[in-house]
């Protein structure tokens, strides 16, 4: 089995290590990746601090990009050198929700996902001859994954890995939720409440449907300048989207509102800005036990409201299609890179990740 040098979290509210793992075995079915960039993302942060149960001693990281190192018994569809980015929901592709194309509630992707090991519920990193977790069925803050066939999917070999990394997660749940989950018209007026990264993907998302004003909420000034960069054609305080939608609106509300902020208020906030007969995707989360209270009277009048978790994603799909969007100067990713730093810097990075400093923050690794 081959070595890599790995960010181990070992105990909550902790920082992590920098240790030294064994990877594999690859068995049939699996393909070993060597990852070149792996970004950090809020979900990372929440198991590290407790907020997502997650069995430990465990390898994070779950957006990621690499190159097929080794190919396991049965795997035709890979090959050595293939630059892929990584999925975090493979699926069983048989069970009752999987035959009803929603393969983010797989039977098989739910139960084993708690274990924290590979899909299908055994270890695939230890160290020590401990067996390591491996956070949604990758654990990508390390030099080298096996990870199943299925959730290695191949980009173009001029898509740069950092770059590639960002869209396994923020940018497909993002882009995804206004292209594959909201019923968008072209000329919509959309607004997109918190822009981090996944926000800033939704605003894209928007912008490649067609959507006529796309108006970006959200505190930060600094934020909201990279939103009208990106392709938002107003931005505004959360106390001022109300006032401003109406206006746009003949008082009417947005025909679309995402919630990518994950607080209450603004899960509120959502279903007061949509109009009537809108509809709501709430992609944000909040701990899985906390309660959010709305007015009745903002729920309705036929408004439409749907969680989504990874903005509709068929990855084998969008992942390439995304790659191509950027590379065609479509989708922008480049401004979502808000530094690039080494293993040993992961916790300093989350750091400034938690303080609101950074988008995204990228690992790069040799």
């Amino acid at each position: 089995m081959p070595q890599a040098k790995a960010a181990v979290l070992r105990r909550v509210d902790a920082p992590m290590t920098i240790e030294t793992v064994d990877v594999g075995p690859v068995r049939p079915g699996d393909v070993l990746v060597r990852i070149r960039a792996a970004s950090l993302c809020h979900t990372d942060l929440e198991a590290m601090e407790g907020a997502i149960a997650i069995q430990l001693p465990a390898v994070l990281g779950h957006e990621a990009a690499g190159e097929i190192a080794e190919v396991g018994a049965g795997v035709s569809d890979l090959a050595v050198g293939d630059r892929v980015v990584l999925s975090w929901n493979p699926h069983c592709g048989t069970c009752f929700y999987c035959e009803r194309a929603q393969p983010i509630l797989c039977r098989t992707f739910l139960a084993n996902g708690g274990k924290g090991f590979h899909f299908d519920g055994t270890p695939r990193l230890s160290c020590d001859a401990v067996p390591m977790h491996q956070l949604m069925y990758l654990g990508g803050f390390a030099e080298y994954c096996v990870v199943p066939a299925q959730a290695a999917i191949r980009v173009p070999d001029s898509m740069p890995f950092d770059r590639a990394a960002l869209i396994g997660c923020g940018v497909m749940t993002g882009v995804g939720a206004a292209t594959r989950v909201a019923a968008l018209r072209w000329g919509d007026v959309a607004v997109v409440i918190g822009c981090g990264a996944v926000g800033l993907s939704a605003i894209q998302g928007c912008r490649l449907a067609g959507a006529g004003s796309i108006v970006a909420v959200d505190p930060n000034v600094s934020r909201r300048q990279l939103a009208q960069a990106i392709g938002a054609t107003h931005a505004c305080d959360p106390a001022d989207v109300a006032d401003l939608v109406r206006s746009m609106t003949e008082n009417r509300g947005a025909d679309v509102v995402f919630e990518a902020a994950g607080r209450a208020e603004s899960f509120r906030l959502s279903v007061e800005t949509v109009r009537p007969g809108g509809q709501v995707v709430w992609l944000g989360k909040i701990a899985v036990n906390d309660e959010v209270s709305f007015r009745w009277g903002s729920l309705m009048q036929e408004k439409r409201i749907v969680r989504s978790s990874y903005g509709g994603g068929k990855p084998a799909q969008d992942f390439p299609l995304l790659a191509r969007a950027y590379l065609d100067g479509k989708l922008k990713l480049d401004e979502m890179i808000s530094a690039r730093i080494g293993l040993e810097q992961i916790n300093e990075g989350f750091a400034a990740l938690k303080r609101g400093e950074t988008v995204r923050s990228v690992v790069m690794f040799g």
